[in-house]
């Protein structure tokens, strides 16, 4: 059986892939609040010109 990306522990098929609700709560509050993300690269446009740099958010 699989191991839990949280805690390590065995994964229970109720909650695959994790052990338990709280560490799939876990994960999902991490994606949530912008812990986890995924990086992506700005495409060329249809055009082939680079995309306009676009204003920062404040932080």
């Amino acid at each position: 059986m699989s191991k839990c990306p949280i805690c390590g522990r065995e994964a229970d098929a109720k909650y695959r892939p994790f052990c338990s609700k709280r560490c799939a709560d876990v994960d999902l509050a991490r994606w949530m609040t912008g812990t986890y993300a995924i990086p992506v690269e700005d495409d060329e446009d249809e055009d082939g010109a680079p995309p306009p740099d676009l204003p920062q958010r404040p932080v």
